[in-house]
């Protein structure tokens, strides 16, 4: 469909009353996003993922050859350096690696301590940029969940003072736990995690109030992980931002038991876990002291580097202050030499996305500037734990009360074109009904992700600008595969996450299909122009955890 017509459905009078659009004009032959192509997109992953990149490690050479070829291509597009005069901002990573550890020892009030042995019953580590951390007969409280939610009516915390005590939580949110049977309308997101169910949070928040220890529960769950995930995943190097404090305001000691452990724990302590579970299930639940205290202590060995997000932009016209940020994360795993074939090239994680915004860049600027500046951020460390665009999150180049949206691309379709779109984190913000939009002039629908319980909403950049209350969209193909080879498609997908997702051979294959890529392309080319082009500000949905931080920041950039 010609880029005139589509243009003339976005703009018509429904659509604009419906989302408050404004500005649309239609563009001149050839359509501009008509530059975005399987053969160029298939071009930078190439590049992109090719052994001499080494996996594109953090501030490895691999890193230098990455961030000089984005340059370069932003450039070429047509996009100017992002960050003042420079393409590049700086991400200050440490990576730190517990060399000791001793027990963790539980002092009961009758009988033997309890002693948890690593990395089989507990997993612990700080956050702390420090050579040495310990707790000391620190207080241990159980906590339920471990959240504060306010717009669920929620705080788990209620009362209680957590300075230089030990709080123990159980892993997920309440609605998640109850999973087919939590009604959503009444506890929490029913049995789609919200950000409350991620141990990401339950750490934060813990640091938030002030305790010197925060220890997760481990439980199968929904998701079905087992505990090896946990004791493979927080062993070993790890790495972290530096922040000014040296990360000082974090709980001194973080960690996991597994639920044997925590059986023992209760059982000990002389409470009844299964009865404290159903308890912690209600909003009325009070946290309840259990008269154990924890004692450990760590050595880590510590190496700091500097990394670098790629920031490039199209500076708009009318309110260039205002921006829509597209993002994706460069970085892969490296390469392991102990493996035979040891690099880690991540041709479709990530090299796909990487690619996928010198594409959008290029369209973008064949199209004109648009009232708002459009953003290409490509960040660093996602593959660590997000780092990249959680530094640049909190350290924004461009106010994040004048972002009206991100959206983020990780993993492109390399199967071939769908006929849906799956929108990770259904039903969390309006840009949906943006998205929608410009889906049905391409003849498709959105759908909402087929295991909301997982939390994959939370497991990728765009996750970070939510967190600030910008609204997010992690959208994707779907997997109604069409065409001649719609079989074969599926066949790969399900193929590449068993065999070959975060292992060497996620490199090219003679088979990989761009199509739909492009298709996704062209979708969120179509969002941008319409946001970009207009003075609306979409925002989270009613009832969304995010929904309070953005209309608090949009107040204070209206009182400015």
């Amino acid at each position: 469909m010609q880029f005139h017509q589509e243009t003339r459905l976005l703009c018509a009078a429904a659509i604009t009353a419906a989302l408050g659009l404004a500005g649309c004009e239609q563009a001149s032959e050839p359509a501009p996003k008509e530059t975005i192509t399987a053969a160029e997109l298939m071009q930078h992953i190439e590049v992109l993922s090719a052994d001499e990149f080494g996996g594109r490690a953090p501030a490895s050479e691999g890193e230098e050859k990455t961030i000089s070829y984005l340059k370069e291509q932003f450039a070429a597009a047509g996009a100017e350096p992002g960050n003042g005069d420079s393409y590049f901002q700086e991400v200050p990573l440490v990576e730190m690696t517990v060399t000791d550890s001793t027990p963790l020892e539980i002092a009961v009030p009758e009988g033997e301590p309890l002693s948890f042995s690593m990395p089989d019953q507990a997993v612990t580590w700080t956050k702390r940029v420090t050579d040495s951390v310990a707790l000391e007969n620190s207080e241990m409280v159980f906590v339920g969940y471990g959240v504060v939610a306010p717009e669920y009516g929620w705080n788990d915390y209620e009362g209680l003072d957590v300075e230089g005590k030990t709080v123990v939580m159980l892993v997920n949110d309440p609605g998640y736990a109850l999973g087919e049977t939590a009604d959503k309308s009444q506890l929490f997101n029913g049995k789609a995690m919200t950000y409350y169910g991620r141990w990401t949070y339950k750490f934060e928040e813990a640091a938030r109030q002030g305790a010197a220890g925060a220890i997760v529960i481990h439980e199968t769950g929904p998701a079905g992980y087992p505990w090896e995930v946990v004791s493979g995943s927080w062993t070993g190097p790890q790495f972290d931002l530096v922040a000014e404090d040296r990360n000082m305001g974090r709980a001194a000691i973080e960690g996991w038991i597994s639920t044997d452990a925590a059986n023992a724990l209760f059982e000990a302590a002389g409470q009844d876990f299964e009865a404290l579970k159903a308890a912690a299930l209600t909003a009325d639940f009070e946290p309840v002291p259990l008269g154990t205290s924890a004692s450990i202590s760590l050595e880590n060995s510590i190496r700091e580097s500097v990394s670098r997000n790629v920031i490039a932009a199209i500076p708009g016209t009318t309110r260039p202050e205002e921006t829509i940020i597209y993002t994706a994360h460069w970085d892969h795993i490296g390469t392991d030499p102990s493996l035979e074939d040891g690099i880690y090239n991540g041709a479709v994680d990530n090299a796909s996305g990487t690619g996928a915004l010198v594409e959008l860049a290029e369209a973008h600027a064949a199209a004109g500037p648009m009232d708002r500046t459009v953003v290409f951020l490509a960040v660093t460390a996602e593959e660590s734990g997000l780092l990249g665009s959680r530094w640049y999150a909190e350290n924004p180049v461009y106010p994040l009360d004048k972002t009206v949206a991100a959206i983020n691309m990780d993993s492109m379709n390399v199967y071939g074109p769908t006929s849906d779109v799956v929108v990770v984190g259904y039903g969390n913000s309006e840009l949906e009904e943006y998205l929608a939009t410009a889906a049905k002039a391409q003849g498709r629908e959105i759908l909402p992700e087929e295991h909301p319980e997982r939390g994959y909403y939370y497991r990728s950049d765009h996750f970070n600008f939510a967190k600030q209350g910008v609204p997010a969209l992690y959208a994707e193909s779907g997997s109604d595969y069409i065409g001649e080879n719609a079989e074969a498609a599926a066949e790969h997908a399900e193929a590449y996450t068993a065999e070959r997702y975060h292992k060497p051979s996620d490199e090219i294959q003679p088979w990989f299909n761009l199509e739909g890529a492009v298709d996704d392309l062209r979708l969120y080319f179509e969002v941008a122009q319409m946001l970009g082009n207009s003075d609306a500000w979409p925002n989270w949905y009613e009832g969304n955890e995010f929904r309070a931080i953005r209309d608090a920041s949009r107040e204070d950039a209206a009182g400015q």
